[in-house]
């Protein structure tokens, strides 16, 4: 089966890895971000209206090794929003 895209493309990916504050990386930023706060939404929109297990799957996944808590430390302990 082939693979596909979650949240990030491999270019994404790259684009992020890079530090040289290139403006593709920033267009980069833009578009995952508005995929996190509209579509990502939308998504789990669906998700609780027709499946459940697949919703709860997703938490699971992006919950998964307390990432919650990895970001906190890494961001000294504050809770950014």
């Amino acid at each position: 089966m082939a693979r596909t895209r979650a949240l990030l493309t491999e270019r994404d990916r790259e684009l992020l890895a890079e530090d040289d504050g290139s403006n593709r990386r920033y267009q980069a930023i833009s578009e995952i971000r508005s995929r996190i706060t509209e579509e990502m939404s939308t998504d789990v929109e669906v998700l609780e209206e027709n499946h459940l297990q697949l919703l709860k799957e997703l938490r699971e996944v992006v919950c998964k090794n307390n990432w919650y808590g990895h970001i906190l430390k890494t961001w000294g302990g504050e809770l950014i929003t």
